[in-house]
């Protein structure tokens, strides 16, 4: 029933892992599935708000040869924390709360990386998307060394909503991008902060750009034309720790 610890696979096994809480990263379902049993998974995803994608079965059949009969769950290695629950009780606790936003950051070592000198420099939780980000998987948190098991992640559906609620819960919304207004050291950290990273060839989104208050840049002296998004981050996280010291 159970892969490399990473996914699950059959109709029923997916069915009774997400009626028992265990957290999904994403469904992938064969063309064409039908029947009753095909059906019941279908409204159990629905009801758990879990995402899933029809494939061909050679997709599936790339993770695993058994009986698999058409479905093979991906599971989370850690467990995610809900957005609006963490922030209150940041605030209940007295925190300075320093939150970081991943805007399409998908490569898998780059989110562990950035765990990694997120959960060092004192962050007090990362967000992601449920849809375009990096899965988090036994790669990402062994990337993070461990990092992911000890700060809380959550995963929100409208990443755009969640940025526009931090922004009304006082947090002030600094996105890193080259199109920012200010050089990195030139934005106040000192009080409650969102920093949102984006992904290295898109950037922060338009959208999310809008409702910053500030958009801070790094200077970059040579001929590439931007940095790892992970060193990028680390960057940032540390002035935030500079200026709080």
């Amino acid at each position: 029933m159970a892969g490399k610890s990473d996914f699950l696979f059959g109709i029923r096994a997916v069915i009774e892992a997400i009626r028992s809480g265990k957290e999904i990263e994403k469904v992938l379902v064969k063309k064409g599935l039908q029947g009753e049993l095909y059906e019941e998974l279908v409204e159990t995803m629905k009801e758990a708000s879990i995402t899933w994608k029809t494939v061909p079965v050679e997709r599936i059949n790339r993770a695993t040869r058994k009986n698999h009969q058409g479905v093979i769950a991906f599971v989370s290695a850690i467990s995610y924390h809900d957005l609006e629950n963490t922030m209150i009780g940041l605030f209940e606790e007295g925190k300075n709360p320093l939150v970081l936003v991943l805007d399409g950051v998908t490569d898998i070592r780059n989110m562990g990386a950035i765990a990694r000198s997120a959960e060092c420099g004192g962050v007090d939780a990362i967000i992601i998307p449920e849809k375009g980000g990096a899965p988090i998987n036994a790669d990402a948190v062994k990337t993070s060394a461990g990092a992911l098991h000890n700060i809380p992640v959550c995963r929100v559906s409208n990443l755009y909503k969640a940025v526009e609620y931090l922004h009304n819960s006082g947090l002030k919304v600094v996105a890193a991008s080259e199109k920012g207004n200010q050089v990195y050291t030139e934005v106040d950290y000192t009080g409650p902060t969102a920093i949102v990273m984006g992904a290295e060839d898109k950037g922060v989104s338009s959208q999310i750009l809008k409702i910053s208050d500030e958009g801070a840049k790094i200077p970059i002296k040579g001929t590439i034309g931007s940095l790892n998004v992970s060193v990028a981050a680390g960057v940032l996280i540390y002035e935030v720790v500079r200026q709080r010291m």
